[in-house]
């Protein structure tokens, strides 16, 4: 017993978290940091939050937590960045795609820009930040984690791009767990509703939602951040899975 806990410890082990510095991003790193882990914290427009957690991480555990920013729609950028945190930290045990870009694009509106930002975020950074990891997370027999969303397998209205985007994310998610097996895990999440975006979403369509869920209430950033830490540390049989942690909205949708 005191292998197989040593085995699934995270002491000593370095995550990498996209999206970071706020939201879920920051749930799911605070959370693998309490488990243990060291966390490099990825941001993009956000680097005084994100700041602010390092810091905040470090008062608890010194030198276990690093803020680095890069343009994640910028294939360059993600050399860069996995380059740095394994500078930085010698190796690289976790990577947990979560950064995200969430807009509606109604087709007789959306444009060029918009398919490019919203594949870009979604699909394209995890595909080759993923890349980019491979040697290190092998070297570690490593995870990765993505997020990925509900509205990966049920349409949500006007949401057209970022809907096939989070479907391509869950077939690269099985995909790569069937290439990178034994070496490196890889499994996703799939959020419901856990925080409301920022704008845009009036009070009647969230009642709407809240009625489709059973546990008849949205989630919490903690709840999808637990759902990761049990991929990454309590799951060494699981891969290729991805776990809906949605009060049980998509049973019934």
């Amino acid at each position: 017993m005191a292998d197989a806990d040593t085995a699934r410890s995270l002491t000593g082990r370095w995550a990498l978290v996209t999206g970071a510095a706020k939201r879920i991003g920051a749930a799911i790193a605070a959370k693998l940091h309490a488990a243990g882990a060291n966390v490099a914290i990825h941001y993009f427009n956000s680097a005084e939050p994100a700041q602010a957690l390092a810091e905040t991480l470090n008062r608890t555990r010194p030198d276990s937590a690093l803020a680095v920013g890069a343009d994640l729609r910028n294939r360059a950028a993600l050399e860069t960045l996995v380059d740095t945190v394994t500078a930085h930290a010698g190796r690289l045990d976790v990577l947990v795609n979560n950064a995200s870009s969430f807009y509606p694009t109604p087709l007789a509106a959306v444009t060029e820009r918009q398919w490019q930002d919203l594949i870009d975020s979604n699909l394209k950074a995890p595909l080759f930040l993923s890349q980019a990891a491979l040697p290190q997370l092998a070297a570690a027999n490593g995870v990765i984690v993505n997020i990925v969303d509900v509205h990966s397998q049920r349409p949500l209205r006007d949401h057209p791009v970022y809907g096939a985007a989070k479907a391509g994310l869950a077939m690269l998610t099985r995909s790569l767990a069937k290439d990178l097996g034994p070496d490196i895990r890889v499994n996703g999440v799939s959020p419901g509703a856990i925080l409301w975006p920022e704008t845009g979403l009036e009070e009647n369509v969230r009642n709407s939602i809240v009625r489709q869920i059973p546990l008849r209430r949205p989630g919490e950033p903690d709840d999808i951040a637990a759902a990761v830490l049990f991929l990454v540390r309590d799951a060494p049989y699981v891969t290729g899975q991805i776990i809906a942690v949605d009060g049980g909205r998509s049973i019934g949708w």
